[in-house]
């Protein structure tokens, strides 16, 4: 297994008094600590390399628990009180019938394939994204928070961010290895109170956290997600930073060049916290000022055509978004679709909103992406997914909303290699427990890790010095 470093350390605590000795007594021949650290560096797997079914991933998190009863996996033998007020419709895959409300989905459903049996057992919206995006459990127990912490495992973006990284050599890119749009996980959640965890650098570091876009909405009674935006809050800016244009960004460079001769001192007081400092400033700096960033984000150079075929609402608009930056070269994309009003997918009181504004928009933006994608050829290369942290309860409230159920749920997955117009898994029949091949998050982890061409099973150091592999889940071969 290769061992890739995470938080800057110390090399005595990284490494550990064996290791040091080692490295200095094969310095006797002819190899020295530094062509050691040279030679793991140059062996670390990169996504999208020799072996890779994938060159990105396009993850969609419809955060709140989108109902397996009204998407996926349908239960219309079931009894009235479960089965609820949606009509099942068949679609291009045999034996599967999914939500009426869904038939721009039904149309393309050779495309893709449904896993009716993702599960977990951590109940809990901010726990069960953090599972989801990462493939390991939040430390934090069900209810216990609310918000991302730096103990957090890093997502799967960042571990890719972290491979670019290392596999650059320090050379800085204009373009982001991960990315999240439209907003942070939680920037448009009530009043912007939680910052939820999952989608973070965690423990490998702020350096590693994804590019992240911002829209905002137009008062605390609105969601984007649910009508047309127009074209001048859909010009994303950078969370953080602030769009620039050629003059602004060459004095950027110039003044980032001063401060550089200015640090140097403080580079050597303040060692590796400086250095981190330096990382993000660097990164920050290439990415605000640079033209292919820029070009990815700007929906304007899409044909009118294209933009209406996603939706302009902004779950479509992020879609389209996030071809352009898989298509310009980011490996990890996630798009989340976020819950404005403290309910959307978490839809405990009632399923008029699924129905109404929900999966028409889901049915719309995921249907052209995977369009989008196989017109141009990138589908062959690019991992879609598409899933909620949690299912919901086969037992309704009197007007059809649904509790939290993560036993059970459903993920729609496509692209590089996935066999489309199939499904893998089953429940029962009352929609409650997987029968046939159970998926867990860490499953998901490991096929999403394996499919970009690295393997699960390579270690990171954590700040502490112990090595835990990517993903101790078994890949999801029987889906390829």
């Amino acid at each position: 297994m290769l061992d890739i470093l995470g938080s800057p350390a110390p090399l005595s605590r990284r490494y550990g008094r064996r290791a040091m000795l080692q490295a200095g007594g094969a310095g006797l021949f002819g190899l020295s600590l530094p062509g050691i650290l040279s030679a793991e560096e140059a062996a670390l797997p990169l996504p999208g390399g020799p072996g890779a079914r994938a060159r990105s991933v396009i993850f969609l998190f419809l955060f709140g628990g989108p109902s397996q009863f009204e998407t996926f996996d349908m239960k219309p033998d079931a009894p009235a009180e479960i089965r609820g007020p949606m009509s099942p419709i068949g679609c291009r895959t045999p034996g599967l019938r999914i939500c009426e409300h869904l038939p721009r989905l039904a149309e393309v459903s050779d495309r893709y394939c449904v896993i009716r049996s993702m599960t977990h057992d951590f109940n809990d919206h901010s726990g069960g994204g953090h599972y989801v995006q990462t493939g390991h459990r939040w430390h934090l127990p069900i209810g216990g928070g609310f918000n991302a912490t730096p103990q957090d495992w890093p997502s799967m973006g960042s571990v890719v961010e972290h491979l670019e990284q290392r596999g650059s050599r320090g050379v800085p890119r204009d373009l982001p290895a991960y990315a999240v749009v439209p907003n942070r996980l939680g920037r448009l959640q009530e009043n912007g109170q939680y910052v939820r965890p999952g989608e973070y650098g965690g423990w490998l570091g702020s350096s590693v956290n994804a590019l992240t876009t911002k829209v905002d909405r137009r008062s605390l009674a609105d969601n984007p997600y649910w009508r047309d935006c127009d074209d001048d809050e859909l010009r994303c800016r950078i969370e953080g930073l602030e769009p620039v244009g050629a003059a602004e960004a060459d004095r950027l460079r110039r003044r980032a060049g001063l401060l550089e001769s200015f640090d140097a001192q403080r580079r050597i007081l303040d060692g590796q916290r400086g250095r981190e400092i330096d990382r993000l400033r660097e990164r920050a700096l290439g990415l605000v000022t640079s033209p292919r960033t820029r070009e990815a984000l700007d929906l304007d150079r899409e044909p009118a055509a294209v933009r209406d075929a996603y939706g302009r609402h902004l779950f479509g608009q992020a879609c389209l978004m996030a071809r352009r930056l898989v298509e310009a070269g980011t490996r990890f994309v996630t798009v989340h679709y976020d819950c404005c009003d403290g309910y959307s997918w978490d839809s405990h009181v009632h399923s008029d909103d699924v129905r109404r504004f929900l999966l028409p928009t889901f049915d719309q933006a995921l249907a052209a992406l995977l369009i989008d994608l196989e017109r141009s050829g990138l589908l062959a290369e690019t991992l879609v997914v598409a899933l909620g942290e949690m299912g919901r309860t086969a037992k309704p409230t009197p007007t059809w909303g649904r509790n939290h159920w993560s036993t059970l749920f459903p993920a729609v997955i496509a692209g590089a290699g996935v066999r489309g117009g199939t499904t893998w898994g089953a429940s029962d029949a009352r929609g409650e427990y997987p029968t046939e091949h159970p998926t867990t998050p860490e499953d998901l982890a490991a096929t999403i890790v394996r499919t970009l061409g690295v393997d699960p099973a390579t270690v990171l150091t954590m700040p502490d010095g112990r090595p835990v592999p990517i993903s101790t889940g078994t890949p999801i071969d029987g889906i390829f």
